[in-house]
């Protein structure tokens, strides 16, 4: 059974995603900074940091994703939906909000392959990270309750 969840929880989320990305871009500017300062939005101030509008752009795309994990992986709003489909349903929506906040907000030229190369690699990066990290987590998990159950039925055995 599903726990049921608060708005403290979704803004929990919220601000894990928008730490994380936030972390990265910032070792991103330290690495790349300088360099991508005329092309990019995100690296408008170089190795100092990343502009607050961009950050506010990021809280934003991290709150939608966010939301799109609730609607997705929750049965509140979609009852029948296969796993897979929901993850494609999912996948399909990040990119999508993703792609639309670089071109409204030129975080990189649209028009310039490299960068849209660039951005499947580490969307791609991100994302095999994050399936290994469920992966692993969903498995620990599962140990621990095969362990909990063996234990339970070690108890109701000496009971009898």
């Amino acid at each position: 059974m599903e726990e049921k969840r608060t708005i403290l929880d979704y803004l929990a989320q919220v601000m894990i995603i928008f730490g994380f990305t936030m972390l990265i871009l910032n070792i991103f500017c330290l690495a790349f900074g300088n360099s991508a300062s005329d092309v990019s939005a995100i690296f408008a101030l170089g190795a100092q940091g990343i502009p607050i509008n961009v950050s506010f752009q990021f809280l934003c795309v991290s709150a939608l994703l966010t939301a799109a994990r609730y609607v997705f992986f929750t049965d509140s709003i979609i009852k029948k939906m296969p796993v897979c489909l929901r993850c494609i349903c999912m996948l399909t929506f990040a990119v999508i909000i993703i792609a639309a906040f670089i071109i409204l907000f030129d975080w990189f030229p649209v028009d310039m392959w490299q960068s849209w190369l660039m951005f499947f690699c580490c969307f791609g990066v991100c994302f095999a990270g994050s399936c290994l990290f469920v992966t692993l987590k969903e498995k620990t998990e599962n140990r621990r309750m095969e362990e909990a159950l063996r234990r339970l039925k070690e108890t109701e055995e000496n009971k009898v």
